[in-house]
């Protein structure tokens, strides 16, 4: 499959904010949304209504990411992810305001951070969250609503919470019978 050369320019809605001069031809990015002076942003992606790219965020190209969505410092999201609605994604593992005297400590560096890898082609469902530090494999699937805290092999499926192997999908994103004894698959 030949994948297109995006040629368009950056649509910005009027009512949303790019900071970044990194943001790839063909991108769209919808009202209300906001990427940071040092976000960097993929070529033909769209980023939804109502989303945050954190300076320190990096994204790839053709990633879609919903409505709802904010990628923080320290995300790293390969080519061809889809992030759904309301996704939630953490970098610190242990929270502390930076106005407080202990957060003033804490946050005096960037050792807090808890990188989120998304490897390409993996897909992230509405009302997921996915808690720091944590790798996603390529083109794995996490469901809607499921809670992960741990790293995701690539082409896995996983569910609930805490997240769990609950299959295996191809590269469509289509869930794959079970392999039987000699590495046939089931019916």
């Amino acid at each position: 499959m030949k994948r297109r050369t995006p040629s368009a320019p950056v649509f910005v809605h009027p009512q949303a904010i790019v900071e970044s001069r990194r943001v790839g031809k063909g991108t769209r990015v919808w009202a209300f949304a906001h990427v940071q002076e040092h976000a960097v942003v993929g070529a033909d992606c769209n980023l939804g209504e109502h989303c945050f790219v954190e300076n320190g965020a990096v994204v790839g190209d053709r990633v879609t990411v919903k409505n709802g969505v904010f990628l923080w410092e320290g995300m790293r999201v390969a080519d061809d992810v889809f992030i759904g609605p309301n996704a939630t994604f953490t970098n610190d593992r242990h929270p502390r305001s930076p106005r407080s005297r202990a957060g003033k400590l804490r946050y005096a560096n960037r050792q807090w951070v808890a990188p989120v890898i998304l490897e390409s082609g993996c897909s992230v469902g509405a009302n997921a969250t996915v808690i720091g530090p944590v790798r996603l494999g390529r083109r794995c699937m996490v469901a809607a609503g499921a809670v992960v805290t741990r790293d995701v092999e690539a082409g896995a499926l996983v569910a609930g919470n805490p997240a769990r192997l609950v299959g295996r999908v191809n590269a469509r994103g289509e869930r794959q019978a079970p392999r039987r004894a000699g590495g046939r698959r089931r019916a």
